[in-house]
C-alpha cells in the first residue's frame, strides 16, 4: 500500500539550506533589494529573501531561462511553464516537495508567515497575461498587471514582516509602494521590453500621442515617449508618497529598510524622467554611491516621519483586486445538487 508523502514545510529540506540558497538568489538577482533588506531584522531578512527566491524563480520559468534549476522546462510552451509554476507553488503550499529549492523555500516562508494560496495566485496570473501576449488597452488595464505582479507582491512582504491580514489600510500602503516599483521599471524598461515583443504602454495613451502600434520606439516619436513615460513616473511618485504613510507603522529597522527600498527604486523614476529621450540610450540604474546616500536619507525620514501625501492615488488596492477578480478564470461550478432540488426529487 502506498503511502502519502507527509506535509513538511519547505518540502522536507533544512532551513539554513534553503536560507543560503535565497540569500545567494538575491544576491544575483537583485543588488537594490540586496542591499535594503540588510537593514532588516534577521527574521524577517531571510523570510525576504526566501520570498525573493520564489518570485525570482518564477520570473526565470516564465521567461524560459530557468537559471541553475533542476526543471527543464526550455521546450515548453508560455502558457505550460506559467501551469506548471503554478502546480509548483500549490504543491509547496501544501508542505509537499518540489525539487526546486525556491519553491521549497516558498512553502517555508507561507508556513511561517501565513501566506495564502490566493496571494500566490494573484501574482501567478501576471505571469499567465505575458504568456498569453496580453497587452494593456486603457490605464485600468495597466494598473491591474502592476497590480499582480508587484503589488500582490508588496502584500506578500507585508506579511513577512509581520502585519496582520486585517491591517487593511497597511496592506494596501504595502500593494503602493509595489505598484510604484512596477511602474518606474516600466519606464525604464521601455526600450527592453520592446526589442522582447512586449509592450506596457496603455493603447489609448499611444492613440493619444498619435503614435502607431509598435512604432513607439522610432526616433520620430521619442517626444511623445517622454510625455507618456513622464506620465508613469509620476504615477509612480503618488503611490509611492502613500506607501510611506504604512511604512510608518512598521518597526523601526523595517520601516528603514522599506523606506531605502523606496528611496531606491525612486531614483530610477527620477533618472528616467530627467534623462528624457536619452533615458532609453543605456539602461538607467543607481550606483552604490548613489545607493548609500538614499539608505541614509531613509534613515532620516525613519526618525524624524514623512509627511501624507496632498490627495492619495487614483488607483487603490481593493478597486484592482476587484479587477483582477472579474478578469480571471471563472471558477468551476458545484455539481452537487442545490436544496430544493433534493426536495423536488422526493415530491417526484
Amino acid at each position: 500500500m502506498l503511502r502519502s508523502t507527509p506535509a513538511q514545510a519547505g518540502g522536507g529540506r533544512p532551513r539554513a539550506s534553503l536560507v543560503r540558497r535565497a540569500r545567494e538568489s538575491i544576491a544575483k538577482g537583485s543588488k537594490s533589494f540586496a542591499i535594503a533588506s540588510l537593514l532588516f531584522d534577521r527574521d524577517t531578512r531571510e523570510r525576504a529573501h526566501l520570498l525573493y527566491a520564489w518570485c525570482r524563480r518564477c520570473d526565470d520559468i516564465a521567461d524560459g531561462q530557468d537559471h541553475g534549476g533542476d526543471l527543464k522546462l526550455d521546450e515548453a510552451s508560455a502558457k505550460d511553464r506559467v501551469e506548471a509554476i503554478r502546480i509548483l507553488t500549490h504543491r509547496a503550499l501544501d508542505g509537499q516537495p518540489t525539487a526546486d529549492i525556491a519553491f521549497d523555500a516558498l512553502g517555508l516562508v507561507a508556513a511561517e508567515t501565513n501566506l495564502t494560496r490566493e496571494m500566490c495566485d494573484d501574482v501567478i496570473e501576471g505571469f499567465m497575461l505575458d504568456a498569453e501576449g496580453w497587452r494593456p488597452r486603457t490605464e485600468g488595464d495597466l494598473m491591474r498587471y502592476c497590480y499582480h505582479v508587484a503589488g500582490a507582491v508588496g502584500v506578500m512582504m507585508a506579511r513577512v514582516m509581520g502585519v496582520p491580514a486585517d491591517e487593511t489600510e497597511t496592506m494596501d500602503r504595502a500593494c503602493d509602494l509595489g505598484l510604484a516599483f512596477q511602474l518606474n521599471n516600466i519606464a525604464r524598461d521601455i526600450w527592453e521590453d520592446d526589442a522582447a515583443g512586449r509592450c506596457y504602454i496603455p493603447e489609448e495613451w499611444l492613440v493619444e500621442m498619435d503614435i502607431p502600434p509598435g512604432q513607439h520606439m522610432k526616433p520620430q516619436y521619442r517626444e511623445q515617449l517622454v510625455t507618456l513615460a513622464r506620465r508613469m513616473t509620476d504615477m509612480a511618485a503618488k503611490h509611492d508618497a502613500a506607501a510611506r504613510i504604512g511604512a510608518m507603522r512598521l518597526r523601526f529597522r523595517q520601516r528603514w529598510a522599506i523606506l531605502a527600498a523606496a528611496n531606491i527604486y525612486g531614483e530610477i523614476g527620477r533618472e528616467v524622467a530627467a534623462r528624457r529621450g536619452a533615458a532609453w540610450d543605456s539602461r538607467v540604474y543607481t550606483t552604490l554611491p548613489v545607493k548609500l546616500g538614499l539608505v541614509g536619507a531613509a534613515l532620516k525620514e525613519s526618525i524624524s516621519g514623512t509627511y501624507p501625501p496632498l490627495k492619495m492615488p487614483k488607483w487603490t488596492r481593493g478597486e484592482l483586486m476587484m479587477m483582477a477578480r472579474m478578469a480571471g478564470p471563472i471558477p468551476d461550478a458545484a455539481m452537487e445538487p442545490l436544496p430544493d432540488e433534493d426536495i423536488r426529487r422526493l415530491e417526484e
